[in-house]
């Protein structure tokens, strides 16, 4: 709740809204008036590490995200709401404050497209955390990640109980299962490590595709032992689609 303005008292005001101070100046009881907050905080917590430049088709991973977030942004301002910005990689690249306008996040869409992250790690942990420690207002939280990633369900839950959080996994169809190539060389954008891959071979798709599960498998429980929110979306899906089906679902539940 949020202070409006001061009135005089009436029968049947709560006395303990009445303003003191103005009373006794105006030797005549007044009240405190309140009316609901409805301004929010969003805030797009986004993984610029190094696997983000990956798309084995038209688009990257970085470049979908950054649709994503554009989107929320501008819904955000048409209900006259702020939005803010935090980069992260294995440390916290950049933090920009909840602000409103339309400027503002038009510098937020160019950081998303622009910005070049000192490291190539993942370290949500780290990135969740940080952002605990620095937004004490309740917010609206999306982390945005391929959450390459683990063992960050602890932090996630200390931050779900302060935010309403929202986890929004994004990855590209040939990290989910890979292709029969024959031989292929692969480089690793976070380590930087190169190596052959036998993609003939059904026991190396498999193995690939079950580290995927695990880690989409861990993406969802994390969030949902949280209570927070999740969506799932490859660079195929249409992005817009999927998270309208998510707000009507959270508003049906709400």
């Amino acid at each position: 709740m949020a202070f409006s303005e001061v009135r005089k008292y009436s029968v049947g005001d709560d006395i303990r809204a009445i303003d003191w101070n103005v009373t006794a100046r105006l030797n005549e009881p007044y009240i405190k008036v309140f009316e609901e907050e409805r301004e929010l905080s969003f805030m797009l917590i986004v993984d610029l590490s190094a696997s983000e430049s990956f798309g084995s088709q038209t688009q990257t991973k970085r470049e979908y995200i950054t649709e994503i977030c554009a989107t929320l942004a501008f819904s955000a301002i048409q209900n006259n709401d702020k939005v803010g910005l935090m980069l992260f990689s294995d440390e916290v690249e950049l933090f920009i404050p909840p602000k409103k306008g339309k400027s503002h996040i038009l510098r937020i869409i160019r950081e998303l497209l622009e910005f070049e992250p000192k490291s190539k790690g993942t370290d949500i942990n780290q990135a969740l955390r940080y952002f605990s420690g620095v937004h004490k207002k309740k917010a609206i939280a999306f982390i945005i990640s391929d959450f390459q990633d683990k063992d960050y369900l602890k932090s996630l839950q200390l931050l779900a109980k302060k935010h309403d959080v929202t986890g929004i996994m994004v990855n590209d169809l040939m990290e989910e299962e890979l292709p029969n190539l024959g031989l292929i060389q692969v480089l690793d954008p976070e380590t930087q490590k190169i190596k052959w891959i036998d993609t003939n071979s059904s026991q190396i798709r498999n193995q690939h595709k079950a580290e995927f599960l695990r880690k989409s498998r861990y993406f969802q429980e994390s969030f949902r032992r949280s209570g927070s929110g999740s969506i799932k979306m490859n660079l195929q899906d249409n992005y817009a689609f999927k998270l309208l089906s998510y707000f009507k679902q959270k508003a049906s539940h709400s």
